[in-house]
Order: structure tokens, then sequence, then C-alpha cells
């Protein structure tokens, strides 16, 4: 599929902002994994960490149509939710539950990032209107 210059122009990804937007997750999440903090505590900073990249994938979706953000948006905010309710104890994931997550996390964004966009290209189709 052809890029658009202005979904392309649109694209948060590819500006210097995606590093504030997208570079702090993955490091607030290893260095809070890698700390002995309460469950409650990692719960939170993982899930609002997970909120954060989620918020900046779905606006990204919104403005250019990037089409990983329409699949690690909601991801991202899965794993923000299952962060908390297992920080929480509502979700018992058992005594690697931190493990799981974080597996998910490291395996699941890069597989969300490239196969996509390998098979369908790097934008949706449609309109320059991209969300509801």
């Amino acid at each position: 599929m052809p890029e658009s210059a202005a979904s392309a122009r649109l694209d948060l990804v590819r500006h210097w902002v995606a590093v504030v937007l997208w570079g702090p997750p993955p490091i607030v999440l290893l260095a809070s994994g890698l700390v002995d903090v309460a469950p409650v505590t990692r719960g939170t900073i993982w899930a609002l960490t997970l909120l954060w990249a989620g918020a900046a994938c779905i606006t990204n979706a919104c403005r250019s149509g990037r089409l990983h953000c329409y699949m690690t948006g909601p991801f991202f905010l899965l794993l923000g939710a299952a962060s908390l309710l297992h920080g929480f104890g509502i979700l018992p994931l058992g005594i690697h539950g931190w493990h799981w997550i974080g597996a998910v996390f490291a395996l699941g964004t890069p597989a969300l990032i490239v196969v996509p966009e390998r098979l369908w290209g790097r934008y949706s189709n449609g309109s320059q209107e991209h969300c509801c």
C-alpha cells in the first residue's frame, strides 16, 4: 500500500517526539521490574506506564492511521489493566505473574509492530479521518 504524504507527516513515530512518547515505558517497566516494590506499587506503575504508551499509540492511530498503532494501543491498555489487577491481587497470575506480563509485553510489542505492517502496509486505508 503506498504511503500517504499526509499520513507520514502526521505520524508521531517518524518524529523525534517518538522518543518522549514511547521511550520511557519500556525503561520504567524494566526498572520497576528489577527493584523490590510492593505488588500494588508495581501494578500501579506498570498500569500508568502502559496507559501512557497505549494513549500515545491510539493518538497516533487517530492522527496518521499508522496501522500498528491500532493494535498496540489496545494491547498496551489491556496489559496495563492486567498489571493493575494482578498488583491488587484480583487477577492471580501466580508467583511469576510479573514475568508473564513482561514477557507478553516484550514479545507482543515487536510482533504487533512488525507483522501487520509487513502484511498490510504502514498506514490504514481510508480517508484522512482515521478515528470516529
